[in-house]
C-alpha cells in the first residue's frame, strides 16, 4: 500500500456543492405521513407550523439534487469538511485479515459528529425566514451539540430537551450545550405537559427519543417564533447528511476504488443515510452491499414492524410508515443514546424492504469492545454508536479472512466517545449492563485473541 493512501484528504473546494436526494431512486413512491385525525395523508400546512419552510418542501421534493446554500457551504468548511477517509492500516493487521478497511471521519467536527450537516442548513433556514429560537431533542448529545453551536452561529435560541440516562451519562455534554449558549434540561422535564405527565405516572422515568420528541414539539407549539429541529428520520435531514459519501466516492475515485461494503450504524438513520445514499443512487455501486448495523437493545430494523407509527411518544407528529418497535417502546439503558429511537427513516425502512440495505443488530459489550479495538489500533476512541458500525466491519473482515477473501470496507465513524468513557469505564471494570447482564464473557473467538495480544 502506498503510505500516502492512508488518508485520503479533499482540497476545501471539494467540499459537495449540492445535496443528493434518494426519493426519486426509489423503486416504489416513499408512503406519505399520514395525519392521526383524519388518516388522510399530510397537509403541508401542518409541517410548516414545526418546521422552516424550506425544510417542508425539501422534505417533498423530487429533484435529484438540490443546491447547498452558500452560508451552509461555508459554515460546513469552516467546520472541517471536507472530512478525511482513513485507512484502518492497524485495525488491519491487528485482525491479519486481507481486507481493506477505510472509515470516513466525522469526528473531526467541531461537535464531534456528522451532526452538524443537517443543524447548520435547519438553523440556516430558520434564521432566513425570521426565526428566533429553535427546539429539539437528543439523545446522546451529538445532536443538541451540533444544534446548540449552529444557534450559536446564526444568532438564534436554542432550547434542547436530553433524555434523562444520556444527561446523567454524559454531563460535559450538557456543559457543552451551554457552552454554546444553548438552554438544556433533561427529558422527562416539568417544563411541557407532557414531561410532567412521564413524571408522575413513572417517577425517575430514563427517557426515551420519543418522549424528548415529544417535549420538542409541545414546546413549539406553545411558543411563538419557535421552530421545531430534528436531527434524524425525515427526507429533509438525509439529504442535508448527503455531503458524507459524496466526498467518500471522490475520495475513493482518487486511489480507484469501489467498495463491497459500505457500513453504518442506525438510529434513526441519519447518519447511515449519508454515507449510503450517494452510494445507492450511483450505478457503479450496484454490487455494493449496505450494511445498517443497531443494537440488540432498540432493534428496530431487524425486530420491528414495518407500519403506520408516531414518530414520538405523545403521539404529536404525523404517522410515518417505518419499521418501529412502538412509540411507546422503552429501550434498555444502553450508551448508545443516539440509536435508543423506536423507529426508523421511511426512506431507509423503504430500502431495507426492497433489499437493498441489510440490518444487524449487536450487544452493547460486544460494541464497546470493537470500539476498545479500535481505540488500541486507530488512536481513535469512537462514540458508542459508531462503535456498532466498528463492529459490523470487523466481523466481515474476521469472516472474509476465514474464507481467505479480500474485500474493500468502507464505514461511517460518525463520532468520537471523549462524552463517552463512562461507557467504556464500565466495560472495563465489568459492570456494564443494558442489554445484557452483568458479568458476560467482554468479547469471544477472534476478537478476544486480537484484543489479548
Amino acid at each position: 500500500m502506498k503510505q500516502e493512501h492512508a488518508r485520503i484528504q479533499l482540497d476545501i473546494d471539494d467540499t459537495p456543492r449540492e445535496y443528493l436526494n434518494i426519493l426519486p431512486h426509489l423503486k416504489n413512491p416513499l408512503p406519505p405521513p399520514i395525519n392521526p385525525a383524519t388518516e388522510e395523508p399530510v397537509n403541508p400546512e401542518m409541517l410548516l407550523a414545526l418546521f422552516p419552510e424550506e425544510c417542508v418542501k425539501q422534505e417533498v421534493s423530487m429533484e435529484k439534487t438540490i443546491a447547498i446554500p452558500t452560508e451552509v457551504r461555508e459554515i460546513l468548511m469552516r467546520s472541517g469538511r471536507p472530512t478525511p477517509l482513513q485507512r484502518a492500516i492497524g485495525l488491519e493487521r491487528a485482525l491479519k485479515t486481507p481486507c481493506r478497511i477505510y472509515y470516513k471521519r466525522e469526528d473531526v467536527s467541531p461537535t464531534g459528529s456528522h451532526k452538524l450537516n443537517t443543524a447548520a442548513a435547519q438553523a440556516y433556514y430558520a434564521q432566513k425566514e425570521g426565526i428566533e429560537r429553535m427546539a429539539t431533542e437528543t439523545g446522546a448529545g451529538q445532536w443538541g451539540s451540533a444544534v446548540a453551536l449552529a444557534c450559536a452561529y446564526f444568532e438564534l435560541e436554542a432550547m434542547v430537551y436530553m433524555v434523562r440516562i444520556s444527561y446523567e451519562q454524559k454531563q460535559y455534554r450538557g456543559t457543552l450545550m451551554r457552552t454554546y449558549g444553548a438552554t438544556i434540561v433533561p427529558s422527562p422535564s416539568d417544563l411541557t405537559e407532557f414531561g410532567r405527565k412521564i413524571n408522575k405516572e413513572q417517577p425517575n422515568h430514563p427517557g426515551t427519543l420519543g418522549i424528548a420528541i415529544s417535549e420538542a414539539l409541545e414546546d413549539t407549539i406553545n411558543n411563538e417564533n419557535t421552530k421545531y429541529t430534528l436531527g434524524s428520520v425525515l427526507n429533509f435531514v438525509m439529504l442535508h447528511q448527503s455531503v458524507i459519501g459524496q466526498e467518500a466516492i471522490a475520495q475513493l475515485d482518487v486511489i480507484d476504488l469501489s467498495p463491497d461494503y459500505v457500513i453504518g450504524c442506525v438510529g434513526g438513520g441519519s447518519n447511515f443515510a449519508g454515507i449510503a445514499f450517494p452510494f445507492l443512487v450511483n450505478d457503479r455501486f450496484r454490487d455494493t452491499k449496505f450494511i445498517a448495523a443497531e443494537p440488540t437493545a432498540c432493534p428496530s430494523l431487524t425486530k420491528g414492524e414495518y407500519c403506520y407509527d408516531f414518530g414520538d411518544t405523545a403521539g404529536l407528529t404525523p404517522k410515518l410508515k417505518m419499521h418501529s418497535l412502538g412509540a411507546d417502546f422503552t429501550p434498555p439503558k444502553i450508551h448508545a443514546g443516539g440509536l435508543r429511537y423506536h423507529g426508523v427513516a421511511p426512506t431507509v425502512s423503504a430500502l431495507t424492504l426492497e433489499g437493498r440495505i441489510t440490518p444487524q443488530a449487536f450487544n452493547q459489550i460486544d460494541v464497546l469492545n470493537a470500539g476498545v479495538l479500535f481505540a488500541k489500533t486507530e488512536g481513535i476512541i469512537p462514540a458508542p454508536e459508531s462503535a456498532h458500525a466498528i463492529k459490523s466491519a470487523i466481523d466481515i473482515a474476521l469472516e472474509a479472512k476465514k474464507k481467505n477473501e479480500s474485500c474493500t470496507l468502507v464505514f461511517n465513524l460518525s463520532g468520537h466517545g471523549h462524552f463517552d468513557m463512562a461507557a467504556y469505564a464500565a466495560l472495563m471494570n465489568g459492570t456494564l449492563n443494558g442489554d445484557e447482564p452483568i458479568g458476560i464473557p467482554q468479547a469471544t473467538g477472534d476478537l478476544l485473541t486480537v484484543q489479548g495480544k
